[in-house]
């Protein structure tokens, strides 16, 4: 997993509250088991008409937000169902941060998993954030996880909480089996000490 820093980038807004993940991502792209390839039909109801054209108004179609790097959007993000393939896309998408009031707990927990950072803040500071996007392309927001801070392209600055375990997680590109790995010296032990004690397991 790629290590989570700082990041400098335009910032898309997506204004929209209970964006499920069936929005995310629909489910007919569920099939695969690859982390790759699904940026193309992020938000695919809201990008594409049912001709697969571009529908224009869509941020994400917009030329100024096509290589945005930060979503700021509205509140209960990411409910719905738990699937995982929902930050699989946004980060082939190429969006590393997520921004919003609240967050639904299992895709919040997905984000973290998948090296992207969900940061949740009071609604008129999301809306503080939301009016910087809007801007576009030459309006670049900062988001440095060790600081804790997100800093508009005024300049204004605004800290944000995160759980020590899980940002020690970013930083360093950790997922569920690196973390594993970690313990791979004190499982082996555990394992020939097991082998030793308990030879007919």
């Amino acid at each position: 997993m790629d290590k989570f820093e700082k990041l400098t980038g335009i910032a898309a807004p997506l204004p929209l509250v209970n964006v499920d993940t069936d929005m995310i991502i629909p489910k007919q792209f569920l099939k695969t088991i690859k982390r790759s390839g699904l940026g193309v039909n992020l938000f695919d109801e809201m990008r594409y008409d049912d001709n697969g054209n571009e529908i224009p108004d869509f941020v994400l179609n917009k030329p100024q937000y096509r290589q945005a790097e930060i979503l700021v959007a509205g509140d209960n993000f990411g409910c719905g169902s738990s699937r995982e393939h929902a930050p699989w896309a946004i980060k082939d998408f190429g969006i590393r941060c997520v921004i919003a009031p609240s967050f639904a707990e299992i895709f919040y927990n997905n984000c973290f998993k998948n090296g992207i950072l969900p940061i949740r803040l009071p609604q008129e500071t999301v809306d503080l954030l939301m009016k910087d996007a809007e801007k576009g392309e030459n309006a670049r927001m900062t988001v440095d996880l060790e600081a804790q801070e997100v800093t508009t392209s005024d300049g204004e600055v605004v800290r944000f909480e995160i759980d020590p375990f899980r940002k020690h997680c970013l930083m360093e590109g950790l997922d569920d089996i690196a973390l594993t790995l970690e313990q791979a010296p004190a499982i082996d032990t555990f394992e020939s000490r097991m082998a030793q004690e308990r030879p007919w397991v």
